[in-house]
Order: structure tokens, then C-alpha cells, then sequence
């Protein structure tokens, strides 16, 4: 699986570069925004990108165990399910992160 997301991130950062515009070929701070501005976009992209990929991970693996836990023990269910809550919030966080990278 991890093998699986290297070679997909690396395919979508191969892909960016062929389409990447050479900064030196263009005159200008104009060059420069756009250089500026594609990277922006590349990054916050990766951003929520890894972190939903790493929330959704983490949410399966912990909501396969509280299912296990809870078919022994029912009364855990309220102890349980707050934790697969808590694997979702990565994918948020990675939401700001990227919302931050375009705003600022």
C-alpha cells in the first residue's frame, strides 16, 4: 500500500514538471508569479492529497477495530467511534494547511 502511494505521488510530481513552464524562458517578474503561482497550486494539492489518503487509512484501520471491539463488548460503542473522529480530523488539518498555502 505504501509502495502504491510513493509511486502515485511521484507519477502526479513527474506529470507537474512536464507541464511546468522553464522560468527562464519567460522575461519577468512575470515568470516569476506564474512559477510562484504553479508551485502554490502543486503543493496545496499534495497537502489535502496526503492527508485524506492518510485519514482515510487511518479511519479504516481504527473503524475495523472499534467493529471488532464493539462485537465483543457493545457497550464500548461510545468509547469507540470518537477515535475514527479524531483519523478523520487529518484530513481537515490538511484542508487548512492548503487553504493557508493559497491564501498567504
Amino acid at each position: 500500500m505504501k509502495r502504491l502511494i510513493i509511486v502515485l505521488v511521484l507519477i502526479l510530481v513527474v506529470v507537474a514538471l512536464g507541464f511546468a513552464k522553464d522560468p527562464e524562458v519567460q522575461a519577468g517578474e512575470a515568470a516569476e508569479a506564474a512559477a510562484t503561482s504553479m508551485w502554490k497550486y502543486i503543493s496545496a494539492a499534495l497537502a489535502v492529497g496526503i492527508a485524506c489518503i492518510a485519514g482515510g487509512i487511518a479511519a479504516g484501520q481504527i473503524g475495523a477495530a472499534a467493529m471488532g471491539a464493539m462485537s465483543e463488548n457493545p457497550e464500548l460503542s461510545g468509547k469507540a467511534l470518537p477515535y475514527v473522529g479524531l483519523a478523520e480530523g487529518i484530513c481537515l488539518w490538511g484542508f487548512l494547511v492548503a487553504l493557508l498555502i493559497l491564501v498567504l
